[in-house]
């Protein structure tokens, strides 16, 4: 269930006043109802940024709690994370199906322990170690508290029920959204905990109706919605049913994060914003945040939305 009047009483005790400048690491991005949170988004016109794979770069590891403190420190921002489980059901942050490439380490996640991907030193991307370790979901989801709010990526062969029941144990729902690819997925996740966000790749208002169709609450439900090109007539079609929207700048030297960067004009952010984009997931999540907080002039206008979540 939404909640539109504690958004429209939080407009008017905050009216968007609050300095984006004046924004400090530590007031984090803390909402104690996620639901209503993303919903001011949309119905405010504000958009934040997802780190993807925490925010990594030079002399920061994927998937690092060292890295997250990097990110959160320097922006107001979402952490995707990568989720898979070892060999003894373990939930390690981790994207890749081996360790090879962002560890010191070699093989296969799945034929390791728990134990033994813990001892692992992480890798920049360019192999220098870093000094972390890879962390546990549960670490994660503890170290999230407080701070900002993780969206989990469950990689393929990890048990979707085990990341919900993580979730559900370490009383995460109001700062963890589970990335999910299917409706099948979707539809598992919701009936183990309604009261999970869930990021839903969605092509068209057809997959809307057959989460309907299968009782999924759509207040629970963000639209991942591709990485290829933007769709402001799609967009306006999912907040007519009350689903905020999630557009990937992220991927190779054809994705928009490799063109903003080598044009060295960041306001293709901003366009995104404008066409009704509510979480631009990017490997440039500090520039994005940059962008959209110039453009807004009147200071940083999410902090509206962290009134309306509490």
């Amino acid at each position: 269930m939404r909640f539109p009047t504690a958004i429209a009483t939080a407009l008017a005790l905050c009216a968007c006043a609050t300095d984006a400048r004046s924004w400090r690491p530590e007031q984090g991005l803390v909402a104690d109802n996620l639901a209503s949170f993303v919903q001011c988004l949309r119905e405010t016109g504000q958009t934040l940024a997802s780190a993807h794979r925490g925010g990594y770069g030079p002399g920061l590891a994927e998937n690092a709690l060292e890295t997250f403190e990097a990110s959160a420190a320097a922006a107001p921002v979402l952490l995707e994370t990568d989720v898979r489980v070892t060999s003894d059901g373990a939930l390690v942050l981790m994207h890749d199906e081996t360790v090879d490439r962002t560890t010191t380490g070699t093989g296969p996640v799945s034929a390791m322990t728990g134990a033994e991907v813990a001892r692992l030193a992480l890798t920049d991307n360019e192999g220098h170690p870093t000094g972390g370790f890879a962390p546990t979901l549960a670490q994660a989801l503890e170290w999230s508290r407080g701070r900002t709010i993780l969206q989990l990526d469950v990689k393929r062969g990890t048990p979707l029920p085990a990341v919900v029941e993580a979730v559900r144990r370490a009383g995460a729902q109001n700062r963890a959204i589970v990335i999910v690819y299917t409706i099948e997925d979707a539809v598992l996740a919701h009936r183990l905990d309604p009261s999970l966000m869930l990021s839903v790749s969605i092509d068209d208002v057809a997959d809307v109706e057959a989460l309907r169709e299968q009782g999924v609450d759509l207040s629970r439900v963000i639209a991942f919605t591709g990485i290829r090109q933007p769709n402001p007539a799609l967009y306006q079609r999912l907040a007519g049913y009350g689903i905020e929207v999630i557009f990937g700048t992220l991927g190779g030297a054809d994705s928009f994060d490799a063109r903003f960067a080598a044009s060295g004009d960041d306001t293709g952010y901003v366009d995104l914003q404008r066409q009704g984009v509510q979480i631009i997931a990017t490997q440039r999540a500090e520039a994005a945040f940059e962008a959209m907080d110039e453009a807004d002039g009147g200071g940083w206008g999410p902090a509206v939305c962290l009134e309306a979540g509490r």
